[in-house]
């Protein structure tokens, strides 16, 4: 009787793993999305660079390079670094899975050979004309610094390294004494690098040199 009532519910659950759901493949997303915005933007990218580090004769990608890389730019976006993490966007988030176009799903190894194997160079130059179109579109002014939570060399400290928290700390403290300065010297508004520029060659003498 045990046996019979065993076998029943494996037959039960192996019909529910089979179950298949008619989905539909087509994805709509709003013209005004990040995820739409930046996927026209990274079109107008140049990837020959790219397409040229991949062997026609090689083991094809996971997938297609040029949406590899949007992959990674996007998952930036959003704050996503871990390749786990961005494999599993990948098959849970719909502006991924937009993103992808019907191509498989790469695992995080893919993604993890992909920025740092033979295309490392051509990624580097992407992400460059990326940065240097969104310059040219006025949407960055560089006039911020982001730092992440990476050990930076110091040979000029008695550490090896410094972390984050202390170059934090000490950038707020630059930015505190700059602008102190800048009221101090007669600025107005908001403090700004271009400003603070325009300040200091204000008060450099006649025939002297702005270092």
């Amino acid at each position: 009787m045990n046996q019979t009532q065993q076998k029943e519910y494996s037959r039960k659950a192996a019909q529910y793993q089979q179950l298949a759901l008619p989905i539909t493949q087509n994805i709509e997303i709003a013209e005004d999305e990040p995820v739409f915005v930046a996927n026209a933007q990274l079109e107008e990218l140049d990837y020959r660079k790219l397409y040229k580090a991949y062997s026609p004769k090689g083991r094809k990608s996971a997938a297609e390079p040029r949406i590899m890389f949007k992959l990674l730019v996007y998952g930036y976006m959003c704050g996503i670094y871990s390749t786990r993490k961005l494999e599993q966007a990948c098959r849970k988030n719909i502006d991924f899975i937009w993103l992808l176009q019907g191509e498989r799903v790469p695992d995080h190894t893919s993604f993890a050979r992909f920025r740092s194997g033979k295309a490392k160079d051509a990624i580097e130059d992407l992400f460059y004309q990326f940065v240097r179109r969104l310059w040219e579109e006025e949407e960055i002014e560089y006039e911020e610094v982001f730092i992440d939570g990476t050990k930076m060399e110091s040979m000029a400290n008695r550490y090896t390294f410094v972390w984050r928290k202390s170059v934090t700390r000490q950038l707020a403290k630059v930015k505190e004494k700059a602008r102190e300065l800048f009221y101090q010297y007669g600025g107005e508004g908001n403090l700004t690098v271009g400003k603070l520029q325009a300040l200091a060659k204000s008060l450099v003498p006649e025939g002297g040199e702005m270092v």
